[in-house]
C-alpha cells in the first residue's frame, strides 16, 4: 500500500559497529558447525540500495565461516512476481524475502514456502517479540515466515503550535474520543493561514483502521457497520473545519508531509515511515516543523495503549531448498534480535522493538529526545492493516472506492457500509 522509507539515507558513514553480544549467532548449532562449506543463496531486492543486507551479512559470515551468503537481486517493482516465477521454475533459492501479505498468501497457497512450527519449537524462539504478528500470518495452524522488517502508525505532533494554542502536548495513552477533543482545541486562523487541529491523509487506512484496533475486527470481514463511528467523528471534524476537507485535500494532491512541514496542523496520524523523512528535512530547512514530536497512536477506550497498526516484510526458506538447516538458522538470525539490533544501527525498524533496538533508533541525530518521543517507539499490539486473506486485493478495491465517496460526501456513511456489506459479501461467497 504505502512504500517504506529505509532511514539510511539519514546515517550515511555513520553505521554503528555491532555490538558482540548481537553478532555471535548460533555457533554451536547442529546446522551452523558444519564440516562442509555451504553457499546459501537469498533471493531480495535492491542490493545496492538497502543498507542492512552486508552488515547483516557480514555478522553472520563472521560467526559462521563454513556458511557463505549469495545475494540474489530480483528487483523492487515486481519482486513477488518474479520470485512466485523462480521458485515455480525450481530455482536454486534458500532464503527468501517475502515483501507483502497478498504475496505471503499466494507463496503459501502454491507450496512455496517451508513450514516453521517445528523450527520455532525447537529453536525455542519466542514469537511474542514480534508482537502478534506471527499469529497474524497462521494458515492453518502453520507459519511459513517470520517478520522481519515493520512499520507502525503512531501520531506525530507540532510542538511549537501546541504552544501557540496554549493546549499540553499529547500523551501515549489517549482514547479517540480523547484524540478529537484534543484536535479541537488546536484550531487556530482562517484562510490560508489557518491552523487545523489534525489531519488525515487520502488513504482509507488513515480513518477507517481504527476500527480494527479493538481486535474484534477485520478489514476482510465482509460486514463494515463497525466502521460508522468511525467515519461519523472524522466527517464531523471535516464539517467543523477541525481537519482539513477531504476533497480539497484529493484534488490538489496535497501530501501529508507537506501538511507538517508547513505548520498548517498540531497532529498528523503516520506511520513510522515518515519519521526519516521528518528528520532529513528539518536538517534541510525544507521541514519548518523543527519542534516535534511523536505519541503512540489513539485507541478505543479499554484498549491497551500502544495498539497499532502495520506493515511487515517477513523472510521464509524454500520448501525445495537443499539447505533447509542452514537456511532456518539465517532466518532467525536476522529475523531475531541479533538481526534487529543490526537493522536498527542502520537507522531501520526491524519486526523486533526490543530496548535495545529502541535505543538505536532514539540515538539518531535529529529524533526528538523528549521522554514521550521515545516512549512511543514500544508498540503493545500490531494488527496487520490488510490481514491474510486470498480476497484482500478485491475486498480492498470495493472498500477504497466506497472510502472516497464517503469522504467526498457524495454519499452517506449509510450508504457506503451497505455497499461494502454486499459487494464483499459476494466477493466472499456469503
Amino acid at each position: 500500500m504505502k512504500k517504506t522509507v529505509v532511514f539510511a539515507a539519514l546515517l550515511i558513514g555513520a553505521l554503528a559497529a555491532v555490538s558482540p553480544v548481537f553478532a555471535t549467532g548460533k555457533t554451536d548449532s547442529p546446522s551452523s558447525s558444519a564440516a562442509g562449506p555451504v553457499t546459501l543463496k537469498w533471493a531480495m531486492w535492491d542490493a545496492d540500495l538497502t543498507v542492512y543486507y552486508k552488515p547483516l551479512v557480514a555478522a553472520w559470515e563472521a560467526a559462521h565461516p563454513n556458511i557463505k551468503i549469495e545475494l540474489v537481486d530480483l528487483g523492487s517493482a515486481d519482486f513477488m512476481t518474479v520470485l512466485g516465477t523462480q521458485l515455480s521454475g525450481g530455482a536454486d533459492l534458500d532464503v527468501v524475502m517475502v515483501k507483502d501479505i497478498p504475496g505471503y498468501a499466494n507463496l503459501v497457497k502454491q507450496n512455496r514456502l517451508e513450514g516453521l512450527n517445528s523450527y520455532i519449537k525447537s529453536a525455542k524462539i519466542d514469537t511474542a517479540l514480534y508482537g502478534g504478528t506471527t499469529e497474524q500470518i497462521t494458515v492453518n495452524g502453520e507459519v511459513y515466515a517470520l517478520p522481519f522488517r515493520s512499520d507502525f502508525w503512531v501520531v506525530f505532533y507540532n510542538k511549537d503550535l501546541f504552544d501557540a494554542a496554549g493546549v499540553p502536548y499529547p500523551s501515549n495513552d489517549m482514547t479517540l474520543e480523547q484524540y478529537d477533543a484534543l484536535a479541537r482545541r488546536l484550531v487556530r486562523g482562517s484562510g490560508a493561514g489557518k491552523t487545523y487541529g489534525a489531519h488525515y491523509h487520502t488513504w482509507r487506512s488513515a480513518v477507517t483502521l481504527f476500527g480494527i484496533l479493538d481486535g474484534r475486527h477485520t478489514i476482510v470481514d465482509g460486514t463494515y457497520d463497525f466502521l460508522a463511528p468511525h467515519y461519523d467523528r472524522v466527517l464531523a471534524e471535516q464539517k467543523d473545519g477541525v481537519v482539513m476537507d477531504f476533497t480539497t485535500i484529493k484534488t490538489s494532491g496535497a501530501h501529508y508531509s507537506g501538511v507538517f512541514f508547513n505548520n498548517q496542523a498540531a497532529m498528523v496520524n503516520m506511520g513510522t515511515w515518515f519519521l526519516a523523512t521528518q528528520i532529513d528535512k528539518v536538517k534541510s530547512g525544507e521541514s519548518m516543523a523543527k519542534n516535534w514530536g511523536l505519541v503512540k497512536y489513539p485507541h478505543p477506550a479499554g484498549v491497551p495503549a500502544g495498539t497499532t497498526l502495520g506493515t511487515i516484510t517477513s523472510v521464509g526458506v524454500n520448501k525445495n531448498s537443499k539447505n533447509k538447516a542452514a537456511a532456518l538458522d539465517f532466518v532467525q538470525f536476522i529475523c531475531g534480535p541479533e538481526g534487529a539490533a543490526i537493522l536498527a544501527n542502520t537507522g531501520t525498524i526491524p519486526a523486533i522493538m526490543s530496548d535495545q533496538v529502541i535505543n538505536s533508533l532514539v540515538s539518531m541525530s535529529g529524533f526528538p529526545q523528549d521522554a514521550a518521543s521515545k516512549e512511543a517507539l514500544k508498540v503493545y499490539k500490531t494488527y496487520l492493516e490488510m490481514p491474510l486473506h486470498e480476497k484482500s486485493a478485491d475486498i480492498e478495491l470495493v472498500l477504497n472506492e466506497n472510502h472516497d465517496a464517503i469522504m467526498g460526501g457524495t454519499i452517506t456513511v449509510e450508504e457506503g457500509i451497505r455497499d461494502m456489506n454486499t459487494r464483499v459479501a459476494r466477493i466472499l461467497g456469503k
